[in-house]
């Protein structure tokens, strides 16, 4: 589990093949890693990766074929720098919101404006899970919680500020840009029990329908 709080920016120094799999060697930057050790998961753009072998600088993670097909790393090249942060922990400060780091689709820049300090940002986004997303709701767009400031057809819009825009990979965006999104796991939530809610009410209408031909003769 993360929060979508980016610790450091690090950088893809290898992408090595494994039949239709890849590994992936991040060098972490800043992040510290006196505290992790093989097994563990670090959301890496996003998306929550496994380390299998590490160093104090770096890590290596297994890309399985479906994190391949579902997330933008399947354009991934040596050099593109990445948002990293490191599971959360019991005594984290909850700063952004509930991330799992399980990608629900890719997204893509396309409008980018410069607005006084701040840049704003368009984001098309798949049309099957544009319902999740809320105007001033959460969404995870590589890895960062943010804030979603307005909607259109199958798009939203985020207005980036300064110290977001120097802490993590958003200040590069540039229009055609792909994108991994995660939308709040709480809308997830509740439309699986709004949709439980409605089927249960449907079949107890079904059944009381079913008694009540029964005990009038009618079946």
């Amino acid at each position: 589990m993360f929060t979508g709080i980016v610790e450091s920016i690090g950088t893809l120094t290898a992408i090595i093949p494994k039949g239709e799999d890849v590994s992936i060697q991040v060098d972490v930057g800043s992040l510290d890693m006196s505290d992790v050790k093989p097994g563990d998961s670090i959301a890496t753009n996003g998306v929550c990766l496994t380390v299998v072998e590490m160093t104090e600088s770096r890590y290596t993670a297994d890309l399985s074929l479906e994190t391949l097909n579902k997330s933008s790393f399947a354009h991934a090249q040596v050099g593109d720098r990445v948002n990293l942060e490191k599971a959360m922990l019991p005594t984290t400060r909850f700063g952004g919101h509930i991330v799992s780091g399980h990608v629900d689709g890719v997204g893509e820049i396309v409008e980018r404006a410069q607005v006084g300090r701040a840049i704003e940002f368009w984001i098309a986004l798949p049309e099957d899970i544009s319902r999740y997303v809320a105007e001033k709701g959460s969404i995870t767009v590589d890895g960062i919680s943010l804030t979603v400031n307005a909607l259109r057809h199958n798009a939203f819009k985020l207005t980036i500020i300064p110290h977001t825009s120097s802490e993590t990979t958003i200040h590069s965006f540039r229009v055609g840009r792909q994108v991994n999104l995660e939308v709040d796991v709480m809308a997830r939530y509740l439309e699986r029990l709004l949709s439980a809610g409605a089927s249960e009410k449907h079949e107890q209408r079904a059944s009381m329908t079913f008694e009540f031909l029964q005990q009038n003769g009618f079946a």
